[in-house]
């Protein structure tokens, strides 16, 4: 039996601010269980779920080292069974009693070396020796150093390799060496530029990196594209260096709980046999809850997104006017920075039978859409890999995206003369670019009906399961462990 134990600071069902957390939560499952025995492990906030909270079972504890601070901080294990997969959750309320994951950056840091550290300390305690601890994101950073250096002679460890999992290269853990020093209690070769040192300070994404035995990220085209200046956020020399140790392995989508023939959330349940008329159905009740008229010769965009800079939503705030014609209908659903919380509303205002300005996250409401919609706007910078554009394919809902990361592993473009393609994508971050390939979708939906409804129905019959995706880990896993 293969050990492998996932550490990260998020995990579906019990938590989730973004794609990390699907990935975690759904991954593990996908293993052969003869072959793989795979765990996760992860904080035990206050805010997860008291429907999940009150089920954790109580191991034991311990109290632990935090660098040169002069406190030895309570480490508490506990353990829960979910979907067939073992959960541990570090438990310290000094550092998880948290009403959200994430907060102050400093605070965040400390949390998270403590976390990093208290895995390791853990695996011993519960005798579960990992074969690989596959790390995610800056969070779980500090693993892979802690291990080649304070576990290093730890005889329970030999043979333990790490993976680095990129989820977002932008975000890596910085803060100053002197705190670093404090919360670690690493020597000072460790913060140096050839280790954890970045700009003067310290980081732990890096520091994940540079003792890593291997990285992966989250697809093909974003692992070649952060080794450039232009989406490297500083770390693209190092990921050069280590390109013989670095591939992207496309994340998947949960096809049970993604599925419209069984969907519960959605008004019209269908196939790709019957989807043209279901899809109707479902936009014609859509409609009715929004307030939009109710008229399924419109046009619907959908756009479903935190409403970021890093999600294009620069450029649909550029055209806006003229996306939402006479003859179309866009719905947004999300939150983010409040200009375009604040733009979205005012549009609505302006154009109440166009624009549906849904400023909330609903998985509800987002279901509806994905079912109702005719095609999905993801006009994303960067996309390490993006899930929205693999739901609106499930759903028979034609992607437009820009070719970035993910979007363009993903997103076949329509070829006319081939008559193939499952979406439409433009190139160049540019709002009129982006505007003339909507414009296009739209007359191929109007004036071309049959080849609308064929890359509607190519769509829904790709497979972007796990099931893929895990036979690649698995492969890489095999290999590692020699």
């Amino acid at each position: 039996m293969r050990n492998i134990l996932f550490a990260a600071s998020e995990c579906v069902p019990f938590l989730k601010t973004g794609g990390l957390a699907d990935v975690v939560g759904t991954l593990p499952k996908m293993f052969d269980k003869n072959e793989f025995d795979v765990r996760v492990i992860m904080p035990s906030y206050t805010c997860i779920p008291e429907k999940f909270r009150n089920e954790f079972r109580y191991i034991t504890h311990f109290y632990m080292d935090m660098g040169t601070l002069n406190f030895r901080p309570h480490v508490g294990i506990m353990e829960y069974e979910y979907d067939g997969i073992t959960f541990y959750f570090v438990d310290n309320e000094d550092y998880f009693k948290n009403a959200e994951p994430y907060g102050d950056t400093l605070y965040d840091i400390e949390k998270f070396i403590f976390f990093s550290k208290a895995v390791l300390a853990i695996m011993p305690v519960i005798d579960f020796r990992p074969d690989i601890i596959h790390c995610h994101d800056w969070q779980a950073g500090m693993i892979p150093v802690f291990l080649k250096t304070i576990y290093k002679d730890n005889p329970f460890y030999f043979g333990t390799k790490t993976i680095m999992t990129i989820h977002n290269l932008k975000f890596q853990g910085i803060w100053d060496v002197k705190t670093f020093k404090a919360f670690t209690g690493l020597p000072e070769y460790i913060f140096t530029p050839d280790k954890l040192e970045f700009k003067k300070d310290s980081n732990m994404l890096k520091g994940g990196l540079v003792y890593a035995d291997y990285i992966t990220t989250v697809s093909e085209t974003y692992a070649n594209e952060i080794q450039t200046p232009a989406y490297g956020e500083g770390l693209d020399g190092l990921l050069r260096a280590k390109h013989m140790q670095l591939r992207g392995i496309l994340n998947g989508i949960d096809y049970d709980e993604y599925n419209p023939e069984t969907d519960k959330e959605i008004f019209a349940q269908y196939s790709y046999k019957n989807a043209i008329s279901k899809k109707s159905e479902n936009k014609l009740k859509l409609q009715e809850e929004l307030g939009l008229p109710q008229d399924k010769s419109k046009f619907m965009i959908g756009i479903i997104s935190r409403l970021t800079d890093q999600k294009g939503i620069d450029l649909v705030n550029w055209v806006i006017e003229r996306i939402a014609d006479p003859y179309t209908q866009l719905v947004i659903i999300g939150t983010g920075e409040q200009r375009y919380e604040n733009t979205f509303k005012y549009f609505q205002w302006k154009y109440p039978e166009r624009i549906s300005a849904n400023i909330m996250f609903s998985n509800n409401r987002a279901h509806k859409l994905y079912a109702a919609a005719d095609a999905m706007l993801v006009p994303s910078r960067f996309e390490p890999c993006g899930l929205t554009q693999l739901m609106a394919l499930r759903y028979g809902t034609v992607p437009i995206v820009r070719e970035t990361g993910g979007l363009k592993d993903t997103v076949q473009p329509y070829n006319k003369y081939e008559n193939t393609g499952t979406g439409f994508s433009f190139k160049n971050y540019n709002a009129e670019e982006m505007l003339n390939i909507i414009n296009y979708a739209k007359s191929v939906y109007f004036d071309e009906k049959k080849t609308w409804n064929e890359i509607v129905k190519r769509g829904m019959q790709t497979d972007f399961s796990w099931r893929s995706s895990a036979e690649q880990y698995a492969g890489m896993y095999r290999w590692l462990m020699g």
